[in-house]
């Protein structure tokens, strides 16, 4: 199983929302390069990124401070948020980004996605309030249910499927661990968990599953848990 601690930036800062509310932002670092240096020493081999505010404009906003992360540590990055186009994708891909995550844009155009996965390595992104799929940095909620847009990629050579619990997400209430299940046996595909991890107990629970992943944000910044201990078990 894999672990990837999250950055989210919004206005170049390091940040956690809760429940995708962007007022409900808490900074933890001016310097987010310093906090996935951290996650390297720690032990990670990835980093989550969210570039926030892109996935509200639907354009890149975050761009300096992703170079900088990719300057500072050797980490394979993944990220989303506001990624549209192919253009987008081209772009990040040549600063060091090394897979991206195709979320909204799933949802309103799948066949660019399977396009694009393709011919890059590509992430599909499925959060979900009430098991429908939510959009545009969850602002929007569809009539769409996330195990049917799973099913949309089951061989359409992306590499994995993120799914979020939005409503658990940033609360450290604990992994919807059924909600993750029901999306892999969808899809088929590598599926990382998402939304409201709390501490080394849910990391427990995940590997007692057929998972294949989990996000881990509130729960570091706040000390919940400790991240040397989890990579250990895993």
């Amino acid at each position: 199983m894999t672990i990837l601690p999250a950055i989210d930036l919004k206005d170049g800062k390091a940040v956690r929302l809760t429940k995708g509310l962007m007022d409900s932002a808490k900074i933890y670092s001016d310097e987010p390069w310093q906090v996935a240096k951290k996650f390297e020493e720690l032990g990670s081999k990835w980093v989550h990124l969210v570039d926030l505010n892109g996935a509200f404009a639907g354009t890149p906003q975050n761009i300096e401070q992703i170079k900088k992360i990719r300057e500072n540590c050797n980490l394979s990055l993944e990220l989303g948020g506001g990624i549209r186009d192919e253009d987008t994708i081209k772009m990040y891909l040549d600063l060091g980004v090394d897979r991206v995550i195709l979320g909204s844009i799933a949802l309103k155009n799948p066949q660019f996605v399977k396009d694009m996965a393709s011919r890059y390595r590509v992430v599909v992104g499925i959060d979900a309030i009430d098991g429908m799929v939510a959009v545009e940095g969850w602002a929007e909620v569809s009539t769409i249910k996330a195990t049917d847009l799973a099913r949309e990629f089951r061989d359409a050579g992306v590499e994995a499927i993120i799914c979020t619990d939005v409503g658990r997400d940033g609360t450290m209430s604990g992994l919807n661990i059924d909600f993750t299940k029901s999306i892999k046996e969808a899809c088929g595909l590598e599926t990382i968990a998402s939304g409201g991890l709390r501490d080394i107990e849910d990391i427990k629970k995940l590997l007692e599953t057929n998972i294949d992943g989990t996000i881990v944000g509130k729960a570091f910044y706040e000390g919940t848990l400790d991240l040397k201990e989890a990579f250990s078990l895993v």
